[in-house]
């Protein structure tokens, strides 16, 4: 843990790319029961962002 914890120090952050409003394509296919439960928390997320 204190060599990864050592590494994430040295890790500039702020030039990581954001997901913020990124499209993300999603196969119903493809996805196991991880999958649509996150797809479940982001549509409840997305709903209460809406009411604020």
């Amino acid at each position: 843990m204190t060599n990864e914890h050592n590494e994430l120090e040295n890790v500039n952050f702020g030039q990581l790319p954001t997901g913020k409003n990124e499209d993300v394509e999603f196969s119903e296919e493809l996805a196991d029961e991880a999958d649509r439960k996150a797809q479940q928390r982001a549509k409840e997320a997305d709903e209460r962002a809406q009411e604020l």
